[in-house]
């Protein structure tokens, strides 16, 4: 691939950071351009190893020049994996929404922040920084009227529109913290994640399709309760309406401690409003907010102060809450974003995933806002009204840098090439792909096809946890090349290594193994919420002074790595992470269902899809009338991506002597490798692979016969 390299900006950004860690931090109101001018342009190796050699003086400069301080740091970092302690920039204060409102009003209130690609084709609605910035006050001062203070809970539950960006934007201006709920979760997951804040003081939540957040002091808020969610009326996407209010007033059935919903308006629809529900009418400059000043003063937050949770699956049942900070999240989500995708002044950037997930969190508003970016919200689908849509918009809005999930270029695929050539792309600069491995064939078909072979594609890996982007082709040295389907060069600061079976460093190239990083960044994670021995057991045990990723991956001869997947009990369903313990969970409670075991495997669109294997008990009636009940709970209790595509039922599962369910047999199973089952001597009884090999037989002719 031709690629073009982001060496020159690196250099620019970063040439003027050797030797300067003895120096004092000072106050400075965002990036000197002479001082960037002047500085010396440095290679992407220098800089790497100056990241992992000295990181107090890499990341110690930078976030002076790059965040607004409110009071300088006295220390650049504070880690230890070995208790999972993560700390950075000590002793500074600064505020987030002034990072990514103020400062940019103050210079240039009338550059566009957000442009809102409506579910409606050709409704796109321009929202500039200083409106966004009153808007932010408004609801901000809303908040505070009533009853959040600093240190507070807000739950958002919201589609991707400037309101939900607002309501996070809001928080982090009052010290209060966000928790986004994605509006695809059921009531019962929303009550769940309301519920787990049992700890809180008080709680929110701002209903849309969203993500989620909470706070870090748990200990001066023991037995406080939740007080109030806000929600929209309804959503919409891809031409139909999903019901936010109805989905809240089930949850909140379940959390008595809810006192109020408050309910802004997507559709002029109508909808239930009772004792506790309070209307926001149907515009940002609503009933409500209408009330409140459009100014509000910002809270001076501590570096290592909370700035938002985010729950994202794990290998048991009970999905994790991730706490992430506010300086060090903020300083590397836009520096990611600055340097992975070449963002240069004036670039319309679109990121069409939703706020509900990280990548929403750190790069379709924390980045871009901070970078001062245009950033696009993406509120429709793929395919709506029809398979041009993600293209159209590129034309229509000029969109300079585009970044999605695997799953939907394989869907787009499948269409054809016309839907892409129909419209003009020439806007286009640099192609992202994030959420899972992609694949070659769609990587292929994203550069020659939707890039003309023109544009730069970076394949990104990163996770909830990491707060930003890891591993990426870009940044670079000038010019270097560009692997298919790899993620190939660590961003400054990111030290991975290879660990084998013994937790042991695999050394050299053409090697694999279980992805750790040994050092710590500034965009990582905190702590679990409420439980920071999970957080130590999960990611820093499994090898001592590591961070333990899950994910496997290869290392070629140069040196580039290459995701190859989940290493535990977790798949990737078109790009959303989740436990098989979360659907085995949501099965279990059937009383025909003793036993349950769900692994993932291959599919064409998803990537990944959930393949039950379910055990009855003997006196169970209709096997088909329990096979859809089955379903019907996991998209109750879950989410409707999470119901399983196939469900098997077989007398018994494979177990050890112990009573382990032995799932890589299953994967093997349905994978077709019957032929390398590997150690099978733990079976208990080695008869029920045949048992299982024939009811799957039986299963795959069943629905060839049907076909």
């Amino acid at each position: 691939m031709a690629a073009r390299g982001l060496g020159r900006s690196v250099g620019r950004l970063l040439g003027s950071l050797c030797g300067r860690s003895g120096q004092p931090v000072r106050q400075l109101r965002g990036v000197s351009a002479s001082a960037a001018a002047a500085a010396q342009p440095g290679s992407y190796q220098a800089q790497s190893a100056q990241a992992a050699r000295v990181p107090a003086a890499f990341w110690g400069p930078l976030a002076r020049d790059t965040l607004v301080w409110d009071t300088p740091y006295h220390t650049v970092w504070d880690c230890d994996f070995s208790s999972g302690k993560i700390g950075w920039f000590l002793g500074g204060q600064l505020n987030v929404s002034v990072n990514c409102l103020d400062q940019h009003v103050q210079k240039s209130p009338e550059s566009v922040a957000l442009i809102w690609e409506r579910d409606e084709p050709g409704t796109e609605v321009r929202i500039t920084y200083r409106e966004l910035l009153e808007t932010t006050c408004r609801l901000a001062n809303t908040l505070k009227r009533h009853g959040i203070r600093r240190g507070d809970r807000v739950a958002i539950y919201m589609p991707v529109s400037p309101l939900a960006v607002a309501a996070m934007l809001a928080c982090a201006r009052i010290g209060a913290v966000h928790t986004v709920v994605f509006a695809g979760f059921s009531a019962e997951s929303l009550a769940g994640r309301i519920n787990d804040g049992r700890a809180l003081s008080t709680y929110w939540i701002i209903s849309l399709p969203a993500p989620r957040g909470v706070y870090l002091d748990q200990s001066q808020h023991l037995g406080a309760k939740c007080k109030v969610v806000i929600t929209f009326n309804q959503g919409l996407r891809g031409g139909r309406v999903v019901e936010l209010k109805k989905i809240v007033d089930e949850a909140v059935k379940q959390c008595p401690t809810v006192q109020h919903v408050l309910v802004a308006h997507r559709t002029d629809n109508k909808v239930h409003m009772g004792h506790r529900d309070i209307p926001l009418e149907q515009s940002c400059s609503s009933q409500e907010m209408a009330k409140e000043d459009p100014v509000c003063a910002p809270e001076s937050m501590g570096s290592e102060d909370m700035l938002f949770l985010l729950y994202t699956s794990g290998s048991t049942g009970t999905p994790k809450g991730l706490v992430h900070t506010q300086a060090g999240y903020l300083l590397y989500a836009a520096l990611t974003h600055r340097l992975v995708f070449d963002y240069r002044p004036g670039d319309v950037f679109g990121c069409v995933a939703d706020i509900g997930w990280i990548t929403g969190h750190s790069y379709v508003v924390y980045g871009p806002l901070c970078n001062g970016a245009t950033s696009v919200l993406f509120e429709s689908t793929p395919v709506y009204p029809d398979a041009g849509r993600y293209w159209e918009t590129v034309q229509r809005l000029k969109i300079n840098q585009f970044y999605g999930a695997p799953t939907a270029v394989r869907l787009l695929l499948k269409y054809g090439d016309s839907w892409v050539k129909k419209y003009d792309r020439s806007s286009l600069r640099t192609l992202g792909s994030v959420g899972e491995p992609i694949n070659l064939e769609a990587w292929e078909w994203l550069h020659k096809v939707v890039g003309d072979s023109r544009c730069t594609l970076v394949d990104t890996w990163w996770q909830t946890e990491t707060g930003g982007i890891c591993i990426a082709p870009r940044p670079s040295e000038e010019g270097a090349e560009i692997l298919p389907a790899m993620a190939m060069r660590p961003f400054f600061g990111i030290v991975p290594v290879l660990m084998d079976e013994k937790g042991k460093v695999v050394e050299g190239g053409n090697v694999s193994g279980a992805l750790c990083l040994s050092q710590a960044w500034p965009g990582m994670a905190r702590t679990i919420y409420g439980d920071h021995q999970r957080f130590v057991e999960a990611y820093f045990k499994p090898y001592p002074g590591h961070y333990f990723t899950g994910d496997g991956a290869y290392r070629t001869e140069g040196g580039y790595y290459q995701i190859t997947g989940r290493m535990d009990d977790v798949i990737n369903i078109s790009g959303h992470r989740l436990g098989t313990a979360e659907i085995e969970d949501a099965m279990a409670n059937h009383p025909a269902v003793p036993e349950t075991a769900v692994i993932g495997y291959p599919h064409d669109i998803k990537g990944e899809a959930a393949f039950a294997f379910i055990v009855l008990k003997d006196n169970t009636g209709d096997t088909d009338v329990v096979v859809k009940e089955l379903r019907s709970a996991v998209a109750t209790k879950i989410a409707k991506y999470a119901v399983p595509d196939e469900i098997l039922v077989v007398k018994r599962l494979p177990k050890t002597r112990s009573g382990k369910v032995m799932r890589r047999l299953l994967r093997k199973i349905i994978t077709g490798r019957t032929q390398d089952l590997g150690d099978t001597t733990t079976l208990e009884d080695p008869n029920v692979i045949t048992e299982i090999l024939s009811a799957y037989q039986k299963h795959k002719d069943k629905q060839a016969a049907s076909q």
